[in-house]
């Protein structure tokens, strides 16, 4: 081999290819003007003197954390977008063409209450009647309540029925969308909201304003996100990033000219770059002429693709403690840290913020921080020229009205799913073709059903896949709609999204925030064996947020569609990493009643019924189970079964036994492969055998939990649970609250049963590994006849 000399190779330097965003730098910005006066500059430093002194106020009384350091470092970038940027009514937070902002950096939660309540306070000190009624305001009452459970019996909180604020932001808050702050799902979460703004408003659609870090933009969700924003071209997204390079753990997250990074080798402007973003470049974030001319110009361009405004800050600045050291602490209680660092304050506007004094006991605690926000309120009602910002809401609102945005012609009319009395549950669509006898797969059947009910309501279904939209069948969902993957300028009227590729995190946070904007539903797909898991904690929040929204303020739940595909073992060709039984135990009954819905139908018969019927019980997820492989529509009548109408009750007699006879034994079924195994194989031979069996399926555990308890009785009562036989295709706890009895629990039929993970091959012969074959099933099933006769 000859000697190859690479000595004198020297690298080159690599460019990005062509851009549709583009780069500005804030400095080049201002050379068209100043957008504030320096009077005007002035009040605004008050303003956020204000500010910085409620974020130390708030930590001070709520000590156990509330990350007091990011709170004030986004709190300039913050004030502009309420007072100056947004355009929105305060007396009405629940407008759906209002623009939005989104704390996707969930951590800052300190800052929104803050910051809310410091606006509540302005409007009130000048122009009350424009405040709305008490629940829909944010007042410095309910700061009495951050971090503090809704059972708390503290005097002033009960007194003036304070809100109780959460340790990260959820819609329990006037204006909060969505819940926000587990690692990185708030920035899918905000993106899926700004489509489905766009969507349903076009030209005309709300900013969606995210306030996020730069550590909160290192988990790879964020990334995902941002692919899919710039592909689907969702103009109407504005990123602000507080890029104050510190985290928990590090105070260089990022690159920083030469000096690596701690944590990532990119910095903010350049990952919104190379995902297509226009960015916006402020180097100084405490400047609120730079601030401000940076925001008014991201609301001037018009080259129809999402905008990041970077904003290098201190976190912690002035607060007496900077850097990682702030994020997540701060001063101990009434200690001198706390009141230097409220001393700029008291030296500005001559007023003295109470000292503690007493015992320190909770209700002394809330009696003193009271009396501290007491002090805040007469300091903002004594300073007239604060005023400024009062008017700066009106503004605001006058702004936003004289806009006049209305939906887009032929805009989704998602409502006609709920009202309208030809859907039903009971009548499936002639145009579906299901007809005993038939072969189809219950993916398709399900992008199918999907399919027709976009064409019904005019395209309020999205379907997105992990790569995977011909294989889970969810490219159905928008054949009636443009072909192409979705793109709000050049392809809006496809319903079909491109989301970063092989990206199940991101598509989870993306649909749940499409969900929350309440004017579609999205319908998320890929392996049960990943999606299940990936998309847990986006559907979490999406719960979370439902729940805390209707709590509040009445309402319903937005549903968002999680598809589990090509689920159980008949997907073994591609071996135990693709064909997983432990899916469903991931998601069912693991959330509170009602927030998710899952559904296992065993038969694509069964698919419509049971998506109606899920759909129509409003749960934030739907999760069907669906496999991939062709299957026979049941043919009910002939294998003497009951019609699948009774699907929707979520445990159903799949089959009765003769009444007028001894039972020999119940059997209870659960998931699609060992169903139709027992069903169309096992069945048969028992009954030419002479057993009177009561087989009973179960396709919804969570429909079956709606049911009256009455009716459950009905259905399966306590002595079938304790005696009955078990088959699943799933794991073994996914039956334990159908099979109750002890020794009934130890014979469970499921894919763990021989203790290891399964190997590849055929659906057939993974299955026969399992030792749910037909041939094993019989023998089992006999075994377990023979031991309830000796029993």
């Amino acid at each position: 081999m000859q000697n190859l000399d690479f000595s004198k190779i020297q690298s080159t330097k690599y460019t990005f290819g062509p851009r549709r965003g583009n780069y500005y730098d804030v400095n080049d910005i201002l050379k068209a003007g100043k957008p504030l006066s320096d009077d005007e500059c002035k009040v605004y430093e008050k303003l956020d003197l204000v500010y910085r002194t409620l974020c130390s106020i708030m930590y001070n009384f709520v000590p156990t954390s509330g990350h007091p350091g990011g709170s004030i470092s986004s709190g300039r970038f913050v004030q502009n977008i309420v007072y100056k940027t947004a355009d929105y009514d305060i007396k009405d937070p629940f407008l759906d063409f209002a623009d939005m902002i989104v704390y996707a950096a969930g951590h800052k939660a300190l800052g929104l209450y803050g910051m809310y309540a410091l606006r509540n306070e302005i409007v009130r000190a000048f122009y009350p009647d424009e405040l709305p009624k008490p629940e829909y305001q944010v007042r410095f009452e309910d700061l009495l309540g951050f971090r503090k459970n809704p059972t708390n019996t503290l005097p002033l909180y009960k007194k003036f029925n304070a809100k109780a604020l959460d340790g990260h932001p959820t819609p329990a808050l006037p204006f909060v969308k969505i819940a926000t702050g587990a690692s990185g799902v708030g920035v899918p979460a905000a993106f899926g909201l700004a489509l489905g703004a766009l969507d349903y408003y076009g030209e005309s659609a709300p900013r969606v304003n995210v306030v996020e870090g730069e550590g909160g933009m290192t988990p790879g969700r964020v990334h995902e996100a941002y692919a899919a924003a710039s592909a689907m071209r969702l103009y109407n997204i504005i990123i602000h990033v507080d890029y104050n390079q510190a985290s928990i753990d590090s105070n260089r997250v990022c690159r920083d000219g030469e000096l690596k990074g701690e944590y990532v080798q990119w910095n903010p402007m350049e990952l919104a770059y190379l995902h297509d973003f226009n960015v916006i470049y402020v180097d100084d974030g405490k400047d609120f002429n730079k601030v401000l001319a940076a925001q008014y110009f991201a609301k001037s361009l018009t080259n129809k693709m999402p905008t990041s405004v970077v904003y290098r800050t201190i976190k912690g600045w002035k607060y007496g403690i900077e850097g990682k050291a702030s994020h997540g602490a701060g001063h101990k209680f009434a200690s001198e840290g706390y009141y230097n660092s409220v001393k700029e304050f008291e030296d500005f506007f001559s007023v003295q913020i109470p000292r503690f004094e007493g015992e320190n006991n909770p209700v002394n605690v809330e009696k003193y921080y009271y009396d501290t926000l007491l002090a805040l309120r007469s300091t903002i009602e004594m300073n007239k020229d604060l005023k400024y910002f009062a008017d700066d809401i009106l503004k605001s609102k006058k702004r936003l009205y004289a806009l006049n945005r209305k939906p887009r012609a032929n805009h989704p009319e998602l409502e006609v799913l709920y009202k309208d009395k030809n859907i039903s549950e009971e009548v499936i669509p002639p145009e579906l073709n299901i007809k005993p006898g038939g072969t189809t797969t219950l993916r398709a059947v399900l992008g199918s059903s999907l399919g027709y009910l976009n064409k019904l309501t005019k395209g309020a279904f999205f379907g997105v896949a992990a790569d995977l939209l011909g294989s889970t069948s969810v490219n159905l969902l928008g054949e009636s709609f443009h072909g192409g993957f979705f793109d709000a300028v050049d392809n809006p009227d496809s319903r079909i999204l491109s989301i970063g590729g092989i990206c199940e995190d991101a598509m989870g946070g993306m649909m749940a925030g499409l969900g929350a904007f309440g004017k579609n539903i999205g319908a998320s797909s890929s392996y049960g064996a990943f999606i299940s898991a990936m998309e847990h904690t986006a559907a979490r929040l999406h719960g979370i947020g439902q729940q805390n929204k209707t709590m509040h303020y009445g309402g319903v739940y937005y549903t968002w569609i999680l598809i589990n595909a090509h689920a159980g073992l008949k997907t073994g060709e591609d071996g135990p990493t693709h064909a997983d039984p432990q899916c469903l135990q991931l998601i069912q009954e693991n959330f509170p009643p009602g927030v998710m819905i899952t559904l296992t139908p065993w038969e694509p018969g069964e698919i419509w019924n049971l998506l109606i019927a899920g759909l129509r019980k409003r749960p934030a997820v739907l999760s069907p189970f669906v496999t991939r492989p062709n299957e026979v529509i049941a043919d009910r009548k002939t294998l003497k079964l009951a019609p699948v109408e009774e699907s929707v009750r979520g445990v159903y007699n799949l089959r009765k036994a003769d009444k007028t006879q001894k039972i020999d034994a119940s059997i209870i079924l659960q998931e699609s492969a060992v169903t139709i195994e027992f069903i169309t194989k096992v069945l048969p031979m028992l009954d030419k055998e002479g057993f009177n069996l009561d087989i009973f399926y179960i396709s919804s555990a969570e429909l079956f939990d709606m049911l009256p308890e009455k009716e459950k009785l009905e259905i399966l009562n306590p002595e079938i649970s304790e005696f009955a036989f078990g088959i699943t295709g799933f794991t073994l706890p996914t039956m334990y609250k159908w099979i109750t009895g002890y020794d009934a629990r130890k014979k469970i039929l499921h894919p763990f049963k021989h203790g290891y993970y399964l190997g590849s091959g055929s659906g057939e012969s993974v299955m026969r590994e399992a030792g749910l074959d037909a041939e094993n099933l019989y023998k089992e099933a006999k075994s377990y006849i023979d031991y309830l006769v000796k029993k």
